[in-house]
């Protein structure tokens, strides 16, 4: 939220590199191919006729095989997108034990959504409620027809309606911004990473790494190959973990000033933010739904690694930028 360049200038500056981000994560599937490929191709010691045995051989044979694992990693990707497009609500509900809740069911939290989608002249997203005493909600969606917003029961239990409505805000921003879509893209291509470094870690592929017929006589080289492949698998995990990282850490602050723009009510926010501080972490929600949610508490071992800014330096900001007042302690 930086006044010099207004919310929209920001808003846009943070489309342009998302995309640039997510970009990134398809080129990270080469590089998670071809250490594929050297691992591959060092537990089978096998090299082109002809090939001299060493590792710079391994290296060329591998650079060959990525002419056939590329197209097939980025076959699967999209195979996987297009599963997630069309499932991943569903997954993400069972997972958190969310279900989507009608106007009988849900008056209030209809009556307070409903107006700023009309603002905006939005449609209006599916509303869910997961029975989970955490405080928090997220937003998930890849197309207007799948859009929808998740509150937990302890949050509508705990929030005013006007606490309620910024957070509702807050989310609808996030629709707004097509910051649900991209996040959403983000850790469905980041899972296939983390996917494959767990199964090379609990499978034969690592240990392989110094098993196998050592006697052979392909065998210079392997050993080398074999490890250089395994520092790019764990490579291309830890840059995907940072790439979503980026992603999501300062969308926060724009869809907090997002949701002050629809309310014109900086201090429901900064009340919601203060009660629901520390007290959000589903308890069977994994890591990458956590980080769709209005608070991530899950830091890890330090806070460089969270992907939420601390709740401090968002009612930080927008005490700063939107003229928010931190109520007096109770």
């Amino acid at each position: 939220m930086l006044p010099a360049f207004g919310l929209y200038t920001h808003i846009r500056q943070n489309e342009v590199r998302s995309r640039i981000l997510v970009a990134g994560l398809f080129g990270l599937n080469l590089v998670l191919a071809y250490g594929i490929a050297l691992i591959l191709r060092g537990m089978s010691a096998n090299l082109p006729a002809g090939a001299r045995p060493g590792f710079s051989a391994y290296l060329h044979a591998a650079f060959h095989d990525l002419l056939w694992i590329g197209p097939l990693s980025f076959a699967v990707t999209f195979v996987w997108l297009f599963v997630a497009y069309h499932a991943h609500r569903t997954m993400i509900s069972a997972t958190v034990g969310a279900h989507p809740v009608a106007r009988e069911e849900a008056p209030d939290l209809y009556r307070l959504l409903e107006p700023l989608c009309i603002s905006r002249g939005m449609a209006m997203p599916a509303l869910l409620i997961a029975d989970d005493p955490a405080l928090n909600a997220y937003a998930t969606g890849l197309n207007p027809e799948q859009y929808a917003i998740t509150v937990t029961t302890g949050l509508r239990d705990a929030l005013t309606p006007r606490e309620m409505q910024a957070v509702l805000g807050h989310e609808l921003t996030h629709i707004r911004n097509d910051d649900v879509r991209t996040m959403m893209i983000a850790i469905v291509i980041a899972g296939i990473f983390a996917f494959v470094a767990e199964a090379g870690y609990r499978t034969d592929m690592l240990r392989g790494l110094f098993s196998g017929n050592r006697d052979g006589k392909n065998r210079t080289g392997a050993v080398p190959a074999m490890l250089l492949g395994a520092l790019l698998i764990a490579l291309a995990w830890i840059l995907s973990k940072a790439i979503r990282f980026a992603l999501s850490r300062s969308r926060e602050y724009v869809a907090d000033a997002g949701a002050v723009e629809l309310t014109k009510d900086p201090d429901a926010l900064i009340s919601a933010l203060i009660k629901i501080s520390g007290r959000g972490d589903l308890a069977h929600a994994p890591s990458g739904v956590m980080e769709l949610c209005f608070d991530n508490p899950r830091v890890g071992f330090t806070d460089l690694l969270a992907t939420h800014p601390p709740i401090e330096a968002r009612i930080d900001a927008l005490v700063r930028y939107a003229g928010g007042r931190v109520p007096p302690p109770a």
